[in-house]
């Protein structure tokens, strides 16, 4: 878990993202060529917001991963089970305990487990993300993306700029 200490921004999502791959991904995948994402249908990494898709598009450059995303309809994040088991047994190992500073969320946060196996990574964001910032048609249109025929607004691949689709 990316725990950000400035804006939750569509870079800051970006950026949690790259932090995974490059601490749990790679290692765990190391021979991935493809990344299933799926994610909430508004806010930083919302199916209309163009930062999201254009820091996808950095990541998948860099990583020479595709991304694919499934964005939650809209009024839907609810059903994100993955979520919702993650932060109740986050919400369980801090239970009861004075959250007082950054340092101890982080270490309860990255603490935490389950009899299942369950197992969460935290790290501190120290990174300052500017808000509002907007990317132009140009930019939006030199992305390398690729919408699915089923609600291709909200499903989607990204690839990398120097791949064919």
């Amino acid at each position: 878990m990316n725990v950000g200490i400035d804006h939750d921004t569509a870079e800051f999502a970006g950026e949690s993202i790259r932090r995974w791959d490059n601490h749990l991904g790679k290692e765990l995948y190391p021979n991935a060529k493809d990344l299933f994402i799926t994610a909430d249908g508004g806010g930083s990494n919302g199916s209309r917001n163009r930062l999201w898709k254009f820091c996808l598009q950095e990541f998948a450059d860099e990583s020479g991963l595709t991304i694919h995303v499934s964005h939650f309809p809209p009024g839907t994040s609810k059903w994100n089970k993955i979520e919702h088991r993650l932060f109740n047994h986050i919400s369980m190992n801090w239970k009861g305990q004075p959250l007082t500073s950054l340092d101890v969320i982080i270490h309860l946060i990255g603490h935490t487990t389950s009899s299942t196996g369950l197992k969460v990574y935290a790290m501190e964001d120290h990174n300052t993300y500017q808000t509002k910032r907007k990317i132009n048609n140009e930019q939006l249109d030199s992305l390398n993306i690729v919408r699915n025929d089923l609600l291709g607004k909200w499903n989607y691949k990204i690839s990398p700029r120097n791949m064919h689709n």
